[in-house]
């Protein structure tokens, strides 16, 4: 017993350590992007103050109000982290006051347990924790745990869903690996939050112990992925970028078009402003630019984005990363021909012709081409 105290101890101070480290350098760092840094030092704090729970446990006397409000902190966390990636996904993101809401769960918890815990003495406080199996109040507030976890991941999954689309309709570039990063780190959110759920329905049951095995595992995941994150914050500040929240899907825009019955571009307008993109993409090379935006485009041939968008997304059936990325394909396809660059390597050739990871690269080229750039320049 004595060992896994000492196990819990050792991890919960590392633990609050880096998080409390990185919390205060997302504070403090001059970034334009103060919004999401102020958010996920937020969600590092409040995670930090959920893992102290070993270490809060010896220096206090045991039952307290503000060891409960320490508890119900946690009804805190996934929704602060629902906040975050949304300022991520949306460069536009301010706060406002309809996000009072997410307050609600945690509010409704302690709300609930003024009478029974938060009012009475301190041998009531013990008698409420020893019999927490048959107290109503703390059955209701892991089931609304449970319930506002699913919920939120869900709205999460939903939100990189529709920011993906956005993505791939108006970026060619850095944006979509923005959309990656959050989509991983969400992933492995889940699968923590699911260990959880695991952990708590131990935690009723006639096997309380194996809930407190499941917490080490859980404690060590969490340092782990606070590690993990900030090695890709500090490597790659680049994933953290977004888009206009004003931007709407292709999709949303033709029904807009059908329900307003505007006058449909005739052909020869259609083809004179594909001809007029084609030829900018051809002769000044913009895929080039690893962040080309489709409002870069459109200001640049002078076509409205939103008329661009249709363009490319609608009538060429093709999103505008894809678009891109076919320019970039080709170019690349000239260098991989050209005898006299044979010593240029596949990561200089990615590089120069606008892509900005190797693996986008080379499943984009094999997409278009049905190899891999090596195995492509071989066949040469």
């Amino acid at each position: 017993m004595n060992d896994k105290i000492n196990v819990l101890l050792i991890i919960t101070v590392i633990s609050l350590f880096i998080s409390l480290l990185f919390a205060f350098f997302l504070v403090t760092v001059k970034t334009k992007y103060k919004i999401s840094n102020y958010l996920f030092a937020a969600f590092l704090c409040i995670t930090a103050i959920d893992v102290s729970g070993p270490l809060f446990e010896i220096i206090s006397d045991g039952p307290s109000n503000f060891g409960m409000l320490r508890n119900t902190l946690s009804f805190l966390q996934i929704p602060v982290f629902y906040l975050y990636v949304l300022s991520v996904c949306y460069s536009d993101f301010k706060f406002k006051v309809k996000y009072i809401l997410h307050l609600l769960p945690y509010i409704i918890v302690n709300i609930i347990l003024l009478p029974r815990f938060y009012t009475v003495d301190l041998a009531s406080k013990i008698k409420f924790i020893l019999n927490r199996q048959n107290m109503i109040e703390l059955q209701f507030t892991h089931i609304l745990f449970h319930l506002q976890t699913i919920v939120y991941l869900v709205a999460v999954f939903m939100l990189l869903r529709k920011a993906k689309k956005l993505y791939l309709e108006n970026n060619a570039g850095t944006s979509i690996n923005s959309y990656n990063w959050l989509f991983q780190f969400t992933s492995v959110l889940s699968v923590l939050y699911l260990i959880v759920m695991f952990k708590n329905i131990f935690k009723f049951s006639d096997y309380p112990y194996i809930s407190e095995w499941i917490k080490i595992v859980i404690l060590v995941l969490e340092l782990f992925i606070i590690c993990w994150y900030l090695y890709k914050a500090l490597n790659h500040p680049d994933l953290f970028r977004n888009i206009d929240s004003k931007l709407k899907l292709v999709s949303d825009m033709v029904l807009e078009e059908k329900n307003n019955e505007p006058a449909v571009a005739n052909e020869k307008e259609y083809n004179a402003s594909l001809s007029k993109l084609k030829q900018y993409m051809v002769q000044e090379k913009p895929f080039l630019n690893p962040s080309l935006t489709i409002q870069d485009v459109a200001v640049a041939i002078e076509i409205p984005v939103r008329d661009l968008s249709l363009l490319i997304n609608h009538k060429l059936e093709q999103h505008f990363y894809d678009f891109v990325n076919t320019y970039r394909i080709e170019y690349a396809m000239d260098i991989l021909k050209d005898g006299t660059k044979n010593q240029v390597t596949v990561l200089e050739i990615l590089y120069e012709v606008g892509f900005n990871s190797k693996s986008s690269f080379n499943t984009a080229f094999k997409k278009y081409t049905g190899d891999t750039p090596t195995s492509y320049r071989k066949q040469l």
